[in-house]
């Protein structure tokens, strides 16, 4: 064999020889090798492709929102004087009532007499009436979160109050200026305990069952007086007026009681009033017409017993999960009793 051949095959060697080497390295350590998991073989479902002009998923998923702003009474502050969304309605409401109670006040001390010592007390109560009405209602909502529920049945239970307070001391006295501060002070008691008995997030159940209390309260009121009228019990004019003007205050009490103990909702609420007037009035004219008149005592007894019966049987007997129950709870059910939110 010739020098040239042997080098020749010499290089062809080492040529061979060198990846074998390098093997020889990446498997000659003492660590075990580990073979491929299984999980790395298995295909994961991919995001669709975004199209052209379109953000991925990821990117166009915002972060949650969170709560910026004052915090009143758990709730964010509505604004930098107004607390709530009915803050302005109860300003509003305190400062007319109070203008309203100072004009009247002074009006019926002085007889409304148009001498000028007559006009400036009634020009100063109205703006001093005006002007306290506004401060104090200003700085209560400024740090009571005030809703818009509180803000309406606010204004409900200072015409309850104003009445009742008014009718009671008409009782005692015949005096226009007693009576008309009784009125204004009724009415500043109704609103002020609605605000701070009921809260600036009174429920709105809760306010539509207290002004339903007073409503019923004159309706029933008026049937029993038309009882004993026409019975043979006459009742002068100022018992009716008296009567009439205490008795929504009455009802109002008592279903202001009853919210410590009874949570029924708003569509029970107005449900109930829907049935028991409609009831009462048909039974009444129907009642009127057979037996021949309103001058006689079976039409308001009927009326009466046939109002309350509906209101009561509507209110217990109406089951509102039945009207259209979920699909995957309709067998849940059927299996299970009645429950009323009234007990």
């Amino acid at each position: 064999m010739s020098s040239l051949t042997r080098w020749l095959s010499l290089a062809v060697v080492l040529l061979l020889a060198v990846p074998g080497a390098a093997r020889a390295r990446t498997y000659g350590s003492d660590a075990p090798v580990q073979g491929a998991s299984p999980s790395s073989l298995r295909t994961e479902p991919q995001a669709p492709p975004p199209q052209e002009g379109q953000l991925p998923p990821a990117a166009t998923q915002s972060a949650p929102p969170q709560a910026s702003g004052v915090m009143l009474d758990g709730q964010v502050r509505y604004g930098a004087f107004l607390s709530g969304p009915g803050s302005l309605t109860f300003v509003m409401h305190h400062s007319i009532m109070g203008a309203m109670g100072g004009f009247f006040t002074q009006g019926f001390a002085n007889g409304f007499s148009f001498e000028r010592g007559s006009r400036e007390a009634m020009l100063a109560g109205t703006l001093i009436g005006a002007g306290l009405g506004f401060g104090s209602s200003a700085w209560w909502q400024f740090y009571n979160w005030v809703d818009k529920p509180m803000g309406y049945f606010g204004i409900a239970n200072s015409v309850i109050g104003g009445m009742f307070l008014g009718g009671f001391m008409d009782l005692l006295s015949r005096d226009a200026s007693l009576l008309t501060w009784s009125a204004f002070i009724g009415a500043e008691l109704g609103a002020w305990l609605t605000a701070t008995i009921g809260g600036g997030q009174l429920p709105l159940n809760d306010g539509l069952l207290v002004a339903s209390g007073s409503g019923w309260g004159l309706a029933y009121g008026a049937l029993l007086l038309a009882i004993i009228h026409f019975s043979g019990t006459k009742i002068s004019g100022k018992t009716w007026t008296d009567a009439l003007l205490m008795a929504p205050g009455f009802g109002a009490t008592a279903l202001a009681l009853a919210t410590m103990k009874y949570n029924p909702t708003p569509s029970q609420i107005l449900r109930a009033d829907a049935f028991g007037a409609g009831v009462g009035a048909v039974v009444l004219v129907i009642s009127a017409l057979v037996l021949g008149g309103f001058d006689q005592p079976t039409p308001y007894v009927l009326s009466f017993l046939g109002s309350a019966g509906a209101i009561t049987t509507v209110s217990l007997l109406w089951e509102e999960a039945a009207e259209r129950p979920p699909a995957a709870m309709r067998r849940a059910v059927l299996s299970k009793a009645y429950r009323n939110d009234w007990w």
